[in-house]
């Protein structure tokens, strides 16, 4: 039963852990590099039928070039409500339409612009770092509970809280990896 429940917390944990990775990559994709994502417009909503939603549920949005982003919208009435949302969003975008497509030219980022960008990227990093950080001590106080029930002994306390140790550092070299790849798009772009 012992090594089940083991088993269980530290899949557990990994999996939480991966969850941060993936929550922080998500935080990244919102991160303007000098290259066209459509990522970069997740967070912006449009008034759709006194609805607001986000512009990927009223158009398709491409990347047709490194430096321009293109929605075609599904409903043409909706061309305006969509410049407007772009406009007053603050990723500092400004929208042309020639009435049946958008089309999004991505300026050339400035150095203190891809300075304050990577200022950013290490800020969500750390946050990540910290929310790893504080699974792992979420599993080791699991752990503690186990060895206090007397379900595991005090050595296999200690090794499954250097397992779990390995687990936090693999994931945390992992988001620094990430990290770098952000980086250096932002830097290149």
């Amino acid at each position: 039963m012992p090594d089940d429940a083991i088993a269980k917390v530290m899949k557990e944990s990994d999996r939480r852990m991966l969850d941060a990775i993936d929550a922080t990559k998500r935080e990244f994709a919102m991160i303007r590099t000098g290259r066209a994502n459509p990522a970069i417009l997740d967070r912006v909503r449009v008034d759709y039928y006194d609805e607001m939603v986000p512009i990927k549920q009223v158009g398709t949005i491409s990347a047709p070039e490194p430096r321009l982003l293109m929605i075609v919208p599904w409903d043409k009435s909706m061309i305006k409500k969509i410049v407007g949302a772009i406009t007053s969003s603050d990723l500092g975008l400004n929208p042309n339409s020639d009435g049946n497509v958008i089309r999004i030219p991505l300026p050339q980022l400035t150095t203190e612009r891809r300075k304050e960008l990577a200022r950013m990227v290490a800020r969500k990093t750390e946050d990540g770092k910290v929310a790893i950080r504080n699974i792992r001590r979420d599993t080791v106080d699991k752990l503690r509970s186990m060895q206090k029930d007397g379900d595991i002994s005090e050595d296999d306390l200690r090794r499954y809280q250097e397992q779990a140790q390995k687990i936090t550092d693999a994931h945390i070299e992992q988001l620094d990896e990430v990290a770098e790849i952000k980086d250096r798009e932002i830097m290149e772009g």
